[in-house]
């Protein structure tokens, strides 16, 4: 016979439950942080310019260059300052969009991002870090540079959505129906990363079906939980940032990979992510990879296509990276706590070289 703990009075819901907490509806964050005249044409703008390279109408490299992920806005903004001084020197060649990511999945455990504990010791004040990311992404715009940012979790773009001009989906949550869907009503151009095992197939899933309507729970403008139904975003690319350890760069993988996105009906560009398994996780084998893309590129100018759209870089003010401990005071100013990166002599070096 079955026996039974605590009987009637037992809670069968939110066993794990420690609390809930409210945090500020997306309306009344932009309403006390409201998009900018300024901001508001650099987002406009720098949409419609990312969807003509990924047409194939604007032939300049896409480049998302920055921090592996934002923790100190302080850096963020110096960092921002000197980016965009490239982004307009090298307009001709290069659209520069800084990398200005707020939420990180992890493999098991870790620090989650600015957005998920931007105080770094563990209190998740997440209201606190929903208005550090918008003053963020405010304040970079306002300077004249594009931002994009991964999306993570799907209630963040009700917050920070209409403060960014390029997205992306990771190489963990690719295969989820909940990011597919969420990209689907995304209002900026998205890319894909291939899953981590390297698989192709997974991303080109998903941007099929991203490119179709779809009705889903979420939250409205209010806070409140609801349906949202939308119309499929368009504006998909496939991100080649290898696998499993296996660097997926070169010139017969990236040509196999937009013979399965024609196959497929899918635009054929790609970006190619200079980090992670393509570097093989070593920040100094960036630059041999941006160097690669850069070859490819030129061979289209000798009459053999390329379909290489786009490229990404993870930097900082200064190299490497630290780990995150319990005394915050000895981090150290302009380092990464998550990848290591690049630094910011060696990063304008490489953009400066093409």
């Amino acid at each position: 016979m079955a026996t039974t703990t605590g009987g009637a009075s037992a809670p069968t819901q939110n066993v794990n439950v420690l609390e809930t907490s409210s945090i500020i509806p997306p309306c009344e964050l932009r309403a006390a942080m409201p998009l900018s005249d300024r901001a508001r044409d650099v987002v406009i703008e720098s949409r419609e310019v990312i969807k003509r390279i990924i047409a194939g109408e604007d032939r300049r490299l896409l480049a998302v260059v920055g921090p592996c992920s934002i923790h100190d806005e302080m850096a963020a903004m110096e960092y921002a300052q000197k980016l965009v001084a490239l982004h307009r020197e090298l307009a001709d060649r290069l659209y520069i969009v800084m990398r200005v990511y707020f939420e990180k999945p992890r493999t098991t455990v870790g620090w989650k991002g600015l957005i998920n504990d931007p105080h770094l010791d563990g209190t998740f004040d997440m209201d606190a870090g929903l208005r550090k990311a918008r003053g963020l992404l405010l304040a970079i715009n306002d300077l004249g540079l594009p931002t994009g940012t991964e999306m993570l979790e799907p209630i963040t773009p009700q917050y920070i959505a209409d403060l960014v001009s390029w997205a992306s989906i990771g190489a963990r949550t690719t295969e989820s129906q909940t990011h597919r869907q969420m990209a689907s009503g995304l209002s900026m151009p998205v890319g894909f990363k291939n899953a981590t095992d390297g698989s192709v197939q997974v991303p080109l899933d998903a941007m099929q079906s991203a490119r179709h309507p779809h009705g889903f729970l979420g939250i409205d403008d209010q806070g409140r939980t609801c349906v949202v139904k939308t119309r499929g975003n368009p504006w998909g690319h496939l991100i080649l940032r290898g696998g499993r350890n296996r660097p997926n760069f070169d010139p017969d993988t990236v040509a196999e990979a937009a013979q399965m996105l024609r196959r497929a009906s899918l635009p054929a560009g790609v970006m190619v992510d200079c980090s992670h398994a393509n570097s093989e996780k070593q920040f100094q084998r960036q630059e041999t990879v941006w160097q690669s893309v850069i070859e490819q590129r030129a061979q289209s100018a000798e009459g053999k296509f390329c379909p290489i759209i786009g490229a990404m870089l993870e930097s900082n003010l200064f190299e490497g990276s630290q780990p995150l401990g319990d005394d915050l005071s000895k981090l150290r100013y302009g380092v990464s706590i998550t990848d290591p990166c690049m630094g910011w002599d060696r990063t304008a070096a490489v953009l400066g070289g093409v």
